[in-house]
């Protein structure tokens, strides 16, 4: 699983790059984004988008010392569905 360090003031753009691990043509035909643990302040997803190939997420917040688990899952053109996390640390920078 991938660490990210994160200032708790930062708004920046997290991705997943699915056609790596689906070269035979697959396509991503939704993506959703969840956040773990969910509190006041923490972090949150700003703005989410995809394409057939990457789904993105804006992640802004977070309250400093705090670490949050990052989840986005897909579904693909063949109906397939998997999903990827990735720790986020909010620490001020």
């Amino acid at each position: 699983m991938t660490m990210i360090v994160k200032d708790p003031d930062s708004r920046i753009d997290f991705e997943f790059d699915w056609v790596a691990a689906y070269p035979g043509g697959q396509a991503v035909l939704a993506s959703v984004w969840a956040i773990a643990p969910t509190e006041a302040d923490g972090v949150a997803v700003a703005a989410a988008a995809h394409d057939l190939m990457q789904s993105t997420a804006t992640l802004a917040g977070g309250v400093a010392g705090h670490v949050y688990r990052v989840t986005n899952r897909v579904t693909l053109s063949d109906g397939q569905i998997d999903e990827r996390s990735m720790t986020v640390r909010v620490e001020e920078r």
